[in-house]
């Protein structure tokens, strides 16, 4: 059981995508997350917020199925500093955060990021609190860190949320050019000082399998079973996706491809799985016949030997 009419939190999803120019197709990994959010939580709507509209056969499938509605130019003009170089690579994720929480505010319902995985509807009872959010792993190492974090990849609030609105009146001053203090850090002190605005459920709700080596590993490379309460995985894509980066994983979006969610023994291929389009599975046997031919190892057959099983 999940949302019904009278509910405090709308079954609406809504998606920030497309900040920046869109120069290569909509990939896999984008389509089986909105295609796993229609699957599994039989959204009212699901609504995906653009500023540059994606191309290709994948967006062309999944485009009949949500709502597109632009985001203007002017919410892109937020003034951003950074003193690390490779953190402002990032800075639309950056005003990507500001625009979820004035949808958030507004029009109320569940933002989840683009690097989803929808796993089962969440139970109706969050939707009856007016916001939630999951605990995440929190990174010692910052600075800025706090005892915890509350993760914003997957947000519920009922429109004009308290929590919410006090979070948009905070952020810019709690934007300090790092990663998680506006956005993951801030949510955690407003929830020890607002408790009564916001239900926090634990990592194994929306963030199980963590950011960190192991946890993308738990995600690409190893087949887990997940905690019983677990409704959505979070994927850190931006931890993996680059080709050239190894620092975290060695997967890469160049092989989250049609055959690796079709056949790969992994947590994400397993629960995505069913979500590919109608027809872009290949066969099994050419797959097999395939892996006869390639060192042994899922990374290892998908680079040809480089990676290790």
């Amino acid at each position: 059981m999940t949302a019904t009419p009278a509910s405090r939190i709308p079954n609406t999803y809504h998606f920030v995508f497309g900040l920046r120019p869109q120069t290569e197709p909509f990939h896999l990994m984008h389509y089986l997350c909105l295609a796993s959010c229609l699957g599994v939580n039989q959204p009212d709507r699901v609504v995906v917020h653009l500023h540059n509209e994606p191309f290709g056969e994948l967006w062309d499938l999944i485009r009949p199925r949500i709502e597109v509605v632009p985001i203007p130019e002017r919410e892109l003009r937020i003034d951003l500093s950074y003193d690390d170089d490779y953190i402002r690579r990032f800075a639309y994720a950056h005003v990507a955060d500001f625009i979820r929480l004035r949808i958030l505010h507004e029009q109320g319902g569940i933002y989840a990021d683009m690097d989803s995985l929808f796993v089962a509807p969440p139970p109706a009872h969050l939707f009856e609190a007016s916001c939630v959010m999951g605990h995440e792993r929190v990174d010692a190492g910052v600075p800025s860190s706090p005892e915890g974090s509350l993760c914003n990849a997957l947000i519920m609030a009922e429109p004009g949320s308290p929590f919410i609105a006090t979070w948009i009146e905070r952020m810019p001053g709690a934007f300090d050019g790092s990663w998680s203090n506006h956005s993951t850090f801030l949510p955690y002190r407003l929830s020890r000082e607002f408790p009564q605005q916001i239900r926090v459920e634990p990592e194994s709700r929306f963030f199980s399998l963590d950011w960190s080596r192991d946890g993308i590993a738990a995600l690409f490379e190893q087949d887990r079973q997940l905690p019983p309460d677990a409704t959505s995985l979070h994927l850190w894509a931006h931890l993996w996706w680059d080709v050239e980066r190894r620092d975290m994983s060695d997967f890469n979006h160049t092989l989250l491809t049609p055959a690796y969610v079709a056949h790969a023994r992994s947590t994400y291929a397993r629960i995505a799985r069913p979500f590919l389009p109608p027809g872009m599975a290949p066969s099994a046997l050419g797959h097999w016949l395939r892996q006869q031919a390639a060192p042994q190892g899922w990374l290892g057959r998908l680079r040809g030997g480089r990676a290790a099983s």
